[in-house]
């Protein structure tokens, strides 16, 4: 059931609850996600030209684990300095790992700007979504969270599309410059925005000091298992997806995202009314039952239709798992610890994508066969996953 414990704006049924700063905030998280997503799919062989075809698993877990390990000091940030300086920061770095990405010639190179792109991702999300919850409703806060995604998920499916179009008409290093100029579009909304921390504290060195309190919320850790054995599939899936991609005959590396985007934003506002009406639980016991089911499938695809009809089952799993589990971590989090609840949810996010993109692209190796067995991993994960929220009561 949802935890009303929360503080949150009070409203009138005629009150206006989506503000221009709630679209402004859609509108940045469209081109954030964007910047990083448009470059995923050309990643892969980008680094196999620099002669690291075996530290494939690293493009994505490298970037998780830079997102994780800053995940305490967004979430200490966020709750002390204020929701905007933490997402000008994510999205100002993002912008300048782009830049540099054409400028490295190594391996080495690569993946310590791998690292250093993945400190964006650890501290934008965290601010958007202590922004929401401060502008938002209890009793509407799924469909609000489930909304955002729609712009962040839309992001997430067309840049690859797009970058994807870029390489192949122009080069590599226009598709990097091409990022960054979402990631600057990404800052430069968030200029003129309203600060919605209360009791907002100075910036000051003390601030990174990060104690054991400051590292994880312990009220929000039932969300937060629940999403790091979900994740693990969305890591595995944008390892290997360009490989089985080109593997099935498909051009085009990005129309897995497509699919798997276009379902997942048709049920992402539906799904988080339903949360918010059903309660977490339930919800998330269909989606984590879709994440196994399409797992499954997609690991013992043979054609481009069953594998897009995987990847759309997958989004529909995803569309109604992301938002119902946020608003499940802030209904827990203690309200002068939201920043610190979102960021835990996030470090289990960022653990569960950085092990499945670890685990499959350290076995897969280049070997086509082992496509089924790295898919039925994550299809095991997800049905943990669905035993857990099944025998937990709504």
């Amino acid at each position: 059931m949802i935890n009303d414990h929360v503080d949150t704006p009070s409203i009138t049924p005629k009150a206006k609850i989506y503000t221009l700063s709630f679209w402004l905030l859609c509108a940045s998280s469209f081109l954030f996600f964007g910047s990083f997503s448009m470059i995923l799919p050309e990643l892969p062989d980008y680094l196999a030209s620099l002669k690291g075809q075996e530290y494939l698993g690293l493009i994505v877990s490298l970037f998780t684990l830079s997102a994780a390990v800053s995940r305490p000091f967004s979430g200490k940030l966020t709750d002390k300095w204020g929701r905007i300086p933490v997402m000008f920061i994510g999205a100002c770095i993002s912008g300048l790992a782009a830049l540099v990405y054409p400028l490295t010639t190594t391996v080495f190179g690569f993946l310590s700007i791998r690292l250093l792109h993945g400190f964006s991702a650890g501290f934008k999300p965290t601010g958007t979504s202590a922004y929401v919850a401060d502008i938002i409703p209890t009793k509407r806060r799924a469909e609000a969270l489930g909304i955002l995604s729609m712009f962040s998920t839309i992001g997430m499916a067309s840049a690859p599309i797009l970058g994807s179009w870029i390489f192949l008409t122009y080069d590599i290093n226009t598709l990097f410059y091409c990022s960054s100029v979402f990631s600057i579009g990404s800052v430069l909304i968030l200029f003129g925005m309203k600060e919605t921390l209360k009791n907002k504290e100075p910036f000051k060195l003390a601030l990174l000091k990060i104690g054991k309190a400051d590292l994880y919320e312990p009220s929000v850790i039932p969300p937060s298992l629940i999403m790091v054995l979900t994740t693990f599939s969305f890591g595995t899936v944008i390892t290997l997806s360009p490989d089985f991609s080109g593997f099935l005959g498909i051009q085009n590396k990005g129309l897995f995202f497509s699919f798997f985007t276009g379902s997942s934003l048709l049920v992402r506002f539906l799904g988080g009314k339903l949360s918010d009406h059903f309660g977490r639980i339930l919800i998330l016991r269909y989606s984590t039952l879709c994440l196994c089911i399409s797992m499954i499938i997609i690991g013992f695809a043979t054609d481009a239709t069953t594998y897009f009809a995987g990847a759309f089952l997958f989004g529909i799993g995803y569309g109604l798992n992301s938002p119902t589990l946020f608003a499940w971590a802030i209904d827990l989090s203690p309200e002068k610890s939201i920043g610190r609840g979102i960021s835990t949810l996030f470090i289990f996010l960022e653990v569960g994508i950085g092990m499945g993109s670890l685990i499959s692209g350290s076995f897969y190796q280049g070997f086509n066969a082992r496509f089924p067995w790295l898919f039925m991993i994550s299809a095991f994960f997800s049905f943990i996953a669905f035993i857990i929220v099944l025998t937990k009561k709504r």
